[in-house]
């Protein structure tokens, strides 16, 4: 009989610690597959974070680019006024300042044909219905000329760099006329 004990080598303490071994090792198996799941969880966070960052600074170096001209634009439009403003005031008929108008009629074209070439495009909205996001109203006027809410006078001109404004258009806005109320016909 003892020879057949010793060909069973499977005791009840064996199973048993078999059946632990196995139960340690499947708890073991489900803790390192979270912790896989859980890395790969933070792997694939990071990469998007990375890739975020990524398009974020991309975005950053393409603003930077498209308005790196935007103070330095803002510093001309003065001038443009001033050499605009000139030439409105002086008569192109006077043969004293006749030389002195070309120049600026030159050197304004010259200045306005450079702005254009940097995406620098002038808002002279006469006559255009009053928009907000690229006018400023200065004044309401009643007019009978033009429909309600349509710029009557640009007093001065607005100004986009690649499509963002960089200055609104000051302008009078057309209104309706005020209706006079009937007056009172005191003889009848």
């Amino acid at each position: 009989m003892a020879d057949e004990q010793n060909l069973d080598p499977q005791t009840p303490e064996a199973e048993a610690n078999d059946a632990a071994l196995g139960e340690d090792l499947a708890a073991r198996v489900q803790t390192l597959e979270e912790q896989l799941a859980t890395a790969q969880d933070q792997s694939l966070r990071m990469a998007a974070d990375l890739q975020n960052v990524r398009r974020r600074a991309e975005q950053d170096v393409e603003k930077a680019h498209k308005f790196a001209l935007e103070k330095f634009a803002n510093d001309l439009l003065p001038v443009v006024d001033s050499l605009e403003r000139g030439l409105e005031l002086s008569s192109a008929d006077d043969e004293a300042i006749k030389a002195v108008r070309e120049g600026m009629e030159l050197t304004l074209k010259l200045l306005l044909d450079t702005l254009k070439r940097h995406q620098l495009e002038a808002i002279d909205p006469h006559g255009a219905p009053f928009n907000p996001e690229h006018h400023q109203a200065m004044a309401l006027q009643e007019s009978t000329h033009v429909e309600p809410n349509s710029v009557l006078k640009v007093f001065q001109k607005g100004y986009m760099l690649n499509g963002r404004l960089l200055r609104p258009a000051m302008v009078v806005v057309s209104k309706a006329p005020a209706e006079t109320p009937p007056s009172i016909d005191e003889q009848a």
